[in-house]
């Protein structure tokens, strides 16, 4: 009676109240959909899912490890719906040929249903019927598991191949919304063309994903964006807006210009036709932060401030912040699987995981950093305690049931050596 548990302790584990996040209903239907558990007898896609969630929450780094720690845990399986730990021989043909496209679905489905959730009410200045980010991060692979993908190596090294995940977020939310996997090589800019937009949106990227022929159909779609001008991009200016004297160590709009690009019509083939030349005309700001760097925004906008130009293109680092979780936090270093399909459904685990935890860092309400969470589900998790409770306590000590008298070891006690 005189012990104080600060963490209450449930009938569940850890896992399994994460996977309670997982409408079974909504698995099933992707899985009639799919048809993924066609030719599967005991390797069902549920106990696919739960096998690679399982690895990527333990950081386990390979296939092996999943299976073996799994097996240890027979007496707790009952609490994830498995009868038993699938063989590896069994996992590693499954995540080898089941298609990575149920798990692409899955992860969707799941950010459309938490979508309200994870929504906060952050204000941006200006409405707009969206604000998105885009941008992409590298995952490197050698070249002997996904072939031709990389680029030859200048010296003698060897070659490395790359998986590129396109992402594109909602600034107010803190998961993927519209992702693509390519090959690395693909260049950023073709990630664009996959987009359907909403006229009345704000689109924020870097340089990398310029190409004028898009900024005109956007423009012509009422798609906003805010970018960096290239350095050597060729422009002709317009008209001179505003232009301020420098001053240093301070924040603030150096000079305002509308100024004239000249892009090709694509042809119905998909080529530029580099024969015609169209005009597009765009706003160019040049800006300084507090420490002295120089920036040249363009937007297709004319009519938000041009400090509200600038505060747009800062929240792109909140995508930044989205691959440094997914990187630092999950096991992307090694892979479970040697063909593209396996990578790729690994991939899609990854970022279910991350849409879990996320969910769960918000429904406990805890001001413990994303890493923290990450590492005590990683430590707990096949404890049975609230998974909320945990992630919500700050004591540093545990009161226990103080000892009876005359039951403490006495140092002085004859015959008792230490």
């Amino acid at each position: 009676m005189g012990k104080i548990t600060e963490i209450k302790f449930v009938g569940q584990p850890v896992f399994k109240q994460i996977i309670n996040l997982i409408d079974k209903s909504d698995i099933q239907g992707l899985i009639n959909k799919h048809q993924s558990d066609y030719y599967y007898k005991s390797f069902k896609t549920r106990t696919h899912l739960l096998t690679m969630l399982f690895g990527i929450l333990s950081r386990c780094d390979s296939m092996t490890e999943i299976c073996e720690g799994l097996r240890a845990l027979s007496g707790k399986l009952n609490h994830l719906g498995l009868d038993q730990a699938p063989a590896k021989s069994t996992a590693c043909d499954g995540l080898r040929n089941r298609s990575c496209k149920f798990f692409e679905d899955l992860y969707f489905h799941l950010v459309k249903h938490y979508q309200s959730f994870l929504s906060d009410s952050r204000t941006f200045g200006l409405t707009f019927k969206e604000i998105l980010l885009i941008d992409s991060t590298t995952i490197r692979l050698f070249s002997d598991i996904l072939k031709g993908v990389g680029r030859n190596p200048s010296g003698d090294g060897r070659r490395k191949g790359g998986l590129k995940v396109h992402m594109l977020i909602d600034a107010v939310q803190s998961v993927g919304r519209f992702i693509k996997l390519t090959a690395a090589r693909v260049h950023d800019h073709v990630f664009l063309k996959s987009l359907a937009l909403v006229p009345g949106s704000m689109i924020i990227f870097d340089r990398g994903y310029n190409d004028y022929h898009q900024f005109a159909e956007w423009t012509e779609q009422k798609v906003y964006f805010v970018t960096r001008l290239k350095r050597k991009s060729a422009y002709k200016v317009r008209e001179i807006k505003k232009a301020y004297d420098l001053k240093k160590d301070q924040a603030m709009v150096l000079r305002e210009e509308i100024i004239q690009l000249t892009h090709h019509p694509v042809k119905e083939d998909g080529k530029q036709d580099i024969k015609t030349d169209l005009i597009l005309q765009l706003r160019r700001i040049g800006y300084q932060d507090e420490l002295n760097h120089h920036y040249d925004f363009l937007t297709n906008n004319f009519d938000i401030p041009a400090e509200e130009v600038a505060s747009l293109y800062k929240k792109r680092w909140g995508i930044e912040l989205l691959f440094k979780k997914m990187k630092q936090n999950f096991q992307l270093h090694y892979f479970y699987g040697e063909n593209e399909n396996a990578i790729y459904t690994q991939v899609w685990c990854t970022l279910i995981a991350q849409l879990l935890l996320t969910v769960t860092q918000k429904i406990a309400q805890t001001k413990k950093a994303f890493s923290v969470v990450a590492s005590l589900v990683r430590i707990h998790l096949i404890s049975m305690l609230d998974v909320n409770e945990l992630l919500r306590s700050t004591r540093r000590t545990f009161k226990g049931r103080p000892a009876p008298p005359g039951l403490q070891l006495c140092l002085n006690m004859p015959g008792v050596t230490f």
